[in-house]
Formats: C-alpha cells, sequence, structure tokens
C-alpha cells in the first residue's frame, strides 16, 4: 500500500496537467464535432473538398515516404556500416534538417524553388512536387537514424557466411540484410509517413491555398472560415488515422531481428564507392535549401548586404512587435516548455520504470504508461485547436503556449528517458537502500550518474521543439507575444521585398540556433529519432 501511495503521488502532477490541458481539450474537440450527432461529422466528410485534401495528404506522405527510404538507405549504410574522416560531422548534418522548424524548411524550399531561386528554371515553385521536395527534406534523417541504428546492430558474421558460399553483394543484401532490417524499414516508413502527413508547416508555407493537407484544412477552416464544426469533424479522423499509425509502429519496433554486432565498422572498399556517392549527393541536397536561405537573407536588392537583419529590430507593416522582440519571446517560451517537459517527463519515467511488486502496481503502472503516452496519437494542430476551443478564458494566460508546447515535446522526453532508467539493475539501488540510503540518496548516487547525458539531450530535443512549434501555437499565440515561426508565417504573407527579406533573415536565425542545439545533442548520442 505504502508504494501504491507513493506511486499515485508520484503520477499526480503529470496526470492532472494532461487531464486538464490534454484530455479535456480533446474531448472538447470531440463533442464539438459530435454537436449535431454523427451525420454531421459525415456530412463534412463527404465534401468534394476534404476528399481531394485526403487524397492529397495520403498521396504525398506514401510518396515522401518513399523517396525518404530509398534515399535514406544508402545514407544509413555510409554512415553507420563504414568508418572513415569526418563521418560523424555528415550524420549530425544530416540530422540537421529534421530538427528544423517545419515554417523554416517551407520558406528555404521557397527561395530555393523560386523565380529567382538556383532551382526556379524547373518551375516547381508552389506544386505537389516542391512540397513532396520539402517533406523529404524533412524526415529522411528518421530513416538515416533508425535504419542506420539497426543495421550496425547486425551480426555481421551472417553476411559473411553467405558471401563465403559464393553469394554476392546484392545477393547477401537481399536474402540476409533486408530481411533483418525489414522491421526497421518499416518502422522508419510507419514515423516518416505519420510525420509527413502531419507536416503542417511546410504545407503551408509551400501549398498556399492550392495545396492542403488535413492539417492545414482544418487551419483554415478555424481561421479562416470559422467552421469550427468542420475543423473538429477533421480532427476527429486524424485523431484515428495517426493512433493507428502509431500503434502499428509500436507494434513493428517491438518485433525481433537484430542481434549485437560482432564486428566494428570497416573502412570503404571500391565496391563502397557507389553508396559515398550517394550519400554526398544526398548531403548537397540537404545543403541547398539552406545555403540559398542564408544567401537570400543576405541580398538587399542587386547587392549583399545586412540590411535584413538590421530590420529585424524595427516593427512593420506586417507586425506589431520588432523581429528580435518575437525571438526573445521564442526563447522564454521555450525555456518555460523545456523545464515543464522536462518535470513532467521525468515524473513519467519514473513512475513507469519502476519496478512492480505484485499484479495491481503493475496494471497500475501499465495504465499510467498508456496514460501518458496519449499526447503522440494527437497532432499539435488538434491540440492547439482543441485548448482554443475549451480553454478561451484562459486563452490569454503566457503559460498556456509553454504547456503546449511541453506537451507536444513530452513524448519524446519520455521515449529517450525510459530505455534508459529502465536498464537500471534495480538490486543497485535496493544495496543503496540497504545502506540506509533514503530516495533522493538512491537517484543522486545511483539514477543520476547514468541517466545526466540523456537527460541533456532530451532538454536539447525540448527546446529544439518548443522554439519551431508552429501548429499548436499558431492558434495560441497572441498578436503582441508572437513567437518567432508564427512572425516568419506573417512576413512571407504580405507583400514586400523587405518583408519577404526579414523572413529569411528569421528563418536563418531560428534554424541557426536549433542547429546548434542539435548538433550539441549529437554529440550525446541519444537513441535513434524513430525510438519514439
Amino acid at each position: 500500500m505504502r508504494r501504491t501511495l507513493a506511486l499515485i503521488a508520484l503520477a499526480a502532477l503529470p496526470v492532472a496537467v494532461l487531464a486538464v490541458f490534454f484530455v479535456l481539450p480533446v474531448c472538447g474537440m470531440v463533442s464539438r464535432g459530435f454537436a449535431d450527432g454523427p451525420g454531421a461529422v459525415l456530412s463534412v466528410l463527404a465534401r468534394p473538398r476534404v476528399h481531394r485534401v485526403l487524397w492529397f495528404t495520403v498521396w504525398s506522405a506514401g510518396v515522401a515516404t518513399a523517396l525518404s527510404v530509398v534515399l535514406g538507405l544508402p545514407a544509413a549504410y555510409a554512415l553507420h556500416r563504414l568508418a572513415w574522416p569526418g563521418q560523424r560531422v555528415v550524420r549530425a548534418a544530416l540530422l540537421v534538417p529534421f530538427v528544423l522548424p517545419t515554417v523554416v524548411v517551407g520558406v528555404a524550399f521557397r527561395q530555393l524553388l523560386g523565380e529567382s531561386g538556383p532551382l526556379g528554371f524547373l518551375g516547381l515553385e508552389g506544386t505537389a512536387a516542391g512540397i513532396v521536395a520539402g517533406l523529404v527534406f524533412f524526415n529522411v534523417a528518421v530513416v538515416i537514424r533508425t535504419v542506420g541504428s539497426a543495421w550496425e546492430s547486425l551480426d555481421a558474421r551472417t553476411g559473411e557466411a553467405a558471401a563465403a558460399l559464393g553469394a554476392g553483394p546484392a545477393t547477401v543484401f537481399r536474402t540476409v540484410t533486408l530481411p533483418a532490417l525489414r522491421p526497421a524499414i518499416v518502422s522508419a516508413s510507419t514515423v516518416v509517413f505519420l510525420f509527413c502527413a502531419t507536416g503542417f508547416g511546410v504545407v503551408l508555407t509551400m501549398g498556399g491555398l492550392r495545396y492542403s493537407s488535413v492539417e492545414t484544412e482544418i487551419y483554415l477552416l478555424t481561421t479562416n472560415l470559422l467552421d469550427l464544426q468542420a475543423a473538429a469533424a477533421l480532427s476527429i479522423l486524424q485523431l484515428v488515422v495517426v493512433t493507428v499509425l502509431l500503434a502499428i509502429a509500436a507494434r513493428v519496433r517491438t518485433t525481433p531481428g537484430v542481434r549485437r554486432s560482432v564486428a566494428r565498422p570497416r573502412r570503404p572498399r571500391r565496391q563502397d564507392v557507389p553508396v559515398l556517392i550517394a550519400t554526398a549527393a544526398l548531403l548537397a541536397l540537404v545543403a541547398a535549401p539552406l545555403l540559398t536561405l542564408l544567401a537570400g537573407s543576405l541580398r538587399s536588392g542587386d547587392h549583399w548586404s545586412l540590411a535584413n537583419y538590421r530590420a529585424l529590430g524595427t516593427p512593420g507593416t506586417a507586425l506589431l512587435v520588432p523581429v528580435t522582440s518575437a525571438l526573445a519571446t521564442s526563447l522564454r517560451t521555450a525555456v518555460d516548455a523545456t523545464w515543464m517537459a522536462l518535470l513532467l517527463g521525468g515524473l513519467v519515467t519514473v513512475v513507469v520504470t519502476r519496478r512492480s511488486q505484485g499484479r495491481a502496481e503493475r496494471r497500475l503502472r501499465g495504465v499510467l504508461d498508456g496514460f501518458f503516452m496519449l499526447p503522440i496519437g494527437v497532432s499539435a494542430v488538434t491540440l492547439g485547436f482543441g485548448l482554443l476551443i475549451t480553454l478561451g478564458s484562459f486563452r490569454d494566460s503566457p503559460l498556456l503556449v509553454p504547456i503546449a508546447q511541453a506537451l507536444v515535446a513530452l513524448p519524446l522526453v519520455v521515449r529517450i528517458l525510459v530505455p534508459v532508467l529502465g536498464g537500471v539493475d534495480d538490486r543497485l539501488r535496493q544495496a543503496a537502500a540497504s545502506l540506509g540510503a533514503g530516495p533522493l540518496r538512491q537517484f543522486l548516487t545511483v539514477d543520476l550518474p547514468v541517466v545526466w547525458k540523456p537527460l541533456l539531450a532530451a532538454a536539447g530535443f525540448a527546446f529544439t521543439v518548443s522554439l519551431g512549434e508552429f501548429g499548436a501555437t499558431s492558434f495560441l499565440a497572441r498578436d503582441e507575444h508572437p513567437t518567432l515561426p508564427v512572425v516568419i508565417f506573417r512576413l512571407i504573407g504580405h507583400p514586400g521585398a523587405m518583408n519577404y527579406g526579414m523572413a529569411l533573415a528569421a528563418s536563418v536565425v531560428l534554424a541557426a540556433a536549433t542547429a546548434v542545439v542539435m548538433l550539441l545533442v549529437e554529440r550525446l548520442r541519444v537513441p535513434s529519432i524513430g525510438s519514439f
């Protein structure tokens, strides 16, 4: 009974926060969708425009997922099975796009594919192909990290035995390596499809009114058309689909198939040249939008200048506040969201990783674990929309945006910390307790030395997620205190060379801030992105 009460006490705060700021908004959104009965939801889903939105969401996410896998597999092999100079730098560089704010990715591709951009001659600006390219750019890192981690865990002796029996490299890959990697590839593909289908900022920035995904349609229905019931109906559909995809990903992730490697990464051979060339090409494709974004931010008219950056300090016709004030707001919000996510995630991790004694305690921990993972199944746009319609009286609170961003980052924090803290041998804590150490002393002497690096990595991920979060924040941010992603979107939505130049400069500042944090996190060697 004492252990059960302690478990309930630890879980009380995160349970209360999720109940008020997640369950209540989601239930309010569901009830709004069914306000006029199930027939209202079906009538929304029967609209021709909704059919076009659903079809575009499915096929664009499917094509982007396939391209991400095709481009990511060679890089996963080169970065996780081979050893060559500069490997860690390239690996970190290919991770950066995944943590960039989606609105920054959209602006970068608009600059790259625009009429005055290096690839403007292709005519891809504002097209479905351009949106797919942006989604691939954003998500190929998931394939590299997820499949790469599985690849370096494969037992190399199986492939070597097949080669010794006369199988060529292609046969070894098809008959030995690929079957062993299939669970990781399917898991990565599921997660990438989910991210592509919910790529709010990329589609909204690049698609405009011509192309719309489910998330951008929810945003437009809410902010432009004030059709809250239709937005709620689409949110319900998205919630069901996302939950199913995450259940599939979790089921595949538990599929056995890899063993620890017995061979260290080897130096490249002649047959590895095509793979290295493909990796170099992918690096160039990743660098092109970012370099174009940087170059565009340094252009003012026909000459090089820092005018766009100097203009960030003064409000313009499209803004009520200077961009520098928006950056300060983003940083303050990110700090608040980070400590909230770490506090909630730390408590959740302790609750779900302690060894259970008895069936009742084990069942209680299982229920709490499932409850704490609920935010994984809801996109940021749906969460922001739910908070908007259910907690309208709380909207002016400066804590609402950090809380929403903390809930978005919470699953990522938990996925990083749970494998680490769950791997600590409970007998060490029991030994410390037998020597008179209390719970706090046990944590400081047993758990903290193991978890401090992943804790820093979780803080870095939570900070970057908050810094670039756009889906929920676009509903909740106040006009006088916008975050930087919201300001960037407003700038590109207003005509004028100065507004667009300021958007480019602000995007560079935001991209640099997130990239620096994630390059530091990469040195901590956290678990693969696709593991959550």
